[in-house]
């Protein structure tokens, strides 16, 4: 199965508690074999015309390519943003046995 395509998929959050419920129903409901996530993200960003700093969490998503529509779909909608964060990228290379589990564990 190591020629299975895994991809990351980066989210940021407003608090640890929304990105731990979101991240766990991900995992729960397969779209996504695993989640880390990084508290204390600080973000800058412009937003109605104002430059703008919030605090996040930053949620890193493993999930095989045959998923990750269906996880960036169920993101969006989920997530407490008007305009969530959802950044797709290709894993190039890795551990072989632990593609092989990311892509079992979506169903891959």
């Amino acid at each position: 199965m190591a020629d299975q395509a895994i991809m990351v998929v980066l989210c940021t959050f407003p608090n640890l508690e929304k990105a731990r419920q979101i991240g766990t129903l991900m995992v729960e409901m397969q779209l996504a074999a695993c989640v880390n996530l990084l508290p204390g993200a600080e973000s800058i960003y412009r937003w109605e015309g104002k430059t703008c700093r919030e605090e996040e969490v930053m949620a890193v998503f493993k999930v095989a390519r045959c998923r990750e529509q269906a996880l960036s779909e169920a993101l969006v909608q989920a997530h407490p943003y008007e305009v969530p964060e959802v950044l797709i990228l290709a894993v190039e290379g890795g551990n072989t046995t632990y593609l092989d589990w990311v892509a079992g564990q979506c169903g891959g």
